[in-house]
């Protein structure tokens, strides 16, 4: 099992959002049985992971978003405090000793928002849990080395509504144009074959909800597209490490990082 052993830092105060919810139809192999953010990378689930990054910059509180087979994340959670550490049981007294237990300081409202709704829509469903605070965001099924804190500089410097991480992946993503750290265009997956793309690690205001109308709200397209088309969206370059999970053969590039211990999201 992978060990985090970077101090974590003073908290932040911003609630960190999870979208959990989709269906994964592209690694079917693994999530019929699991959601996607529930596929285990390094002995862990990749939702697992994506928290411990957040952590290491001092963000403790998570919202998630759950929907396709939501329990088995629940049920992570609810057992999460007594399987992290060895154990010891007396099975004659059902007394349970538990040894060596981690010590993750972390609060996870997880919350269901339906097995239909679409990723903006989600976001909607978290509104009544997030107040008029600035957030952050990103999704449940990709891990990156991404400085937090250079970020969140970004995001105040820009005054912008939403600013997003762009990072340069394999083509098969959509695009981003920019005017200096400014958005100008947002391109969906089928528009464009190279160039910066969104790999999600967002900040945003409490002014995205103005965007979103219903559960059939797309995040990509009603807030994102909108935002870029009236000059409210940044996007902060990081031109180290990110990767997303759509595929088995990334679950094995990830998995096989992981477990040689020079995965980059991971600090020892």
């Amino acid at each position: 099992m992978l060990c985090h052993n970077a101090p974590v830092k003073r908290s932040t105060g911003h609630k960190v959002v999870i979208l959990a919810g989709g269906l994964g139809t592209r690694l079917s192999e693994e999530t019929e049985r699991r959601p996607k953010p529930m596929v285990e990378i390094g002995g862990q689930p990749i939702l697992w992971h994506i928290l411990q990054h957040y952590a290491r910059y001092g963000f403790k509180e998570f919202v998630i978003a759950l929907g396709y087979k939501g329990e088995t994340v629940k049920k992570y959670f609810l057992d999460y405090h007594a399987l992290q550490g060895d154990l010891t049981v007396s099975v004659g007294t059902g007394r349970v000793t538990v040894h060596k237990r981690r010590h993750d300081d972390w609060t996870v409202h997880l919350i269901d928002t339906g097995p239909e709704v679409l990723t903006g829509g989600r976001l909607l469903r978290l509104k009544p849990f997030l107040g008029r605070s600035t957030f952050l965001l990103t999704y449940g099924d990709g891990v990156s080395d991404v400085d937090l804190k250079k970020l969140i500089a970004l995001h105040r410097k820009s005054k912008s509504l939403v600013t997003l991480t762009a990072v340069r992946p394999p083509a098969r993503f959509g695009g981003i144009e920019f005017d200096k750290d400014r958005v100008v265009r947002f391109l969906e997956k089928h528009q464009i074959s190279e160039g910066w793309i969104n790999g999600g690690f967002m900040v945003m205001e409490p002014g995205v909800f103005d965007y979103l109308k219903s559960d059939q709200s797309v995040l990509e397209k009603d807030l994102l597209e909108t935002a870029a088309g009236r000059g409210r969206l940044a996007a902060y370059r990081h031109p180290g490490f990110w990767h997303g999970m759509d595929t088995l053969r990334d679950v094995k590039y990830l998995d096989g990082l992981a477990k040689s211990g020079e995965a980059p999201w991971i600090k020892r």
